[in-house]
């Protein structure tokens, strides 16, 4: 069901767009009027399109971008009480197909005359992996911001990637470890990539998802603003 926010003048609505080879769905946040508006794809933890992420897909819509948040576990969504089950739908993700309905995505929001030809895609722990991929794969990505996701194999790969990049992790995170931090550091140099990358060392993983106790207040509003304004300088 779509609506209105009064309260912050944005609309939402569940989406379906084209991809290459079939469509996907998606949940859509944007703000009303003609734009142009920056776009920004956010991509879900490995609990799948749940709460949390929609609320962060309507956040960014009140920051004024138009923003959307692929459903790439098709319908499935994990309680967080379920680490295994979630763990499990990670593993078996087709993350060729991920990847697609991220390009996919960002592709739809730069077909919206509302749109000012610009999007960055954000992703956390599971979706902080995709937006490395994305940004190796695509060439619609114009800014990719990690959240304590995993590196890719082999990691130069990176040097396929056309976009700056921000990551930021957790120095207590045992699922995206913060030693391969420096891996992608160098390799991002090596290759000539416009980064930064940034450890929060009193963190852990999932630090900016409200609903769970690794919950960090104060790392979350720095990892906020930095996440503002790496993509209004990229986008906006």
């Amino acid at each position: 069901m779509g609506g209105v926010d009064n309260m912050t003048d944005i609309k939402t609505t569940d989406i379906t767009y084209n991809i290459d080879g079939g469509q996907a769905t998606g949940y859509e946040a944007k703000p009303t009027g003609a734009g142009p508006f920056p776009g920004v794809v956010v991509i879900m933890e490995w609990w799948g399109l749940e709460p949390h992420i929609k609320d962060l897909t309507d956040r960014f819509a009140r920051e004024g971008y138009h923003a959307v948040a692929p459903d790439i576990y098709h319908g499935t969504v994990i309680d967080y009480d379920n680490r295994d089950g979630a763990m499990g739908m990670a593993r078996s993700l087709d993350k060729d197909l991920a990847v697609r309905e991220i390009d996919g995505a960002a592709s739809y929001i730069k077909g919206q005359s509302s749109s000012n030809n610009k999007v960055g895609i954000v992703g956390y722990c599971m979706g902080g992996g995709l937006v490395l991929a994305t940004a190796i794969a695509s060439s619609n990505v114009d800014a990719a911001n990690v959240y304590y996701g995993g590196n890719p194999d082999p990691i130069d790969l990176v040097e396929q990637i056309q976009c700056p990049v921000l990551g930021l992790y957790a120095g207590s995170d045992e699922t995206a470890n913060p030693t391969k931090v420096p891996t992608l550091e160098e390799a991002l140099t090596r290759f000539g990539k416009e980064h930064e990358l940034h450890v929060y060392w009193d963190a852990q993983h999932s630090f900016f998802n409200d609903r769970r106790p690794s919950y960090h207040e104060e790392t979350a509003k720095d990892a906020w603003q930095r996440t503002n304004d790496f993509f209004c300088k990229h986008l906006c």
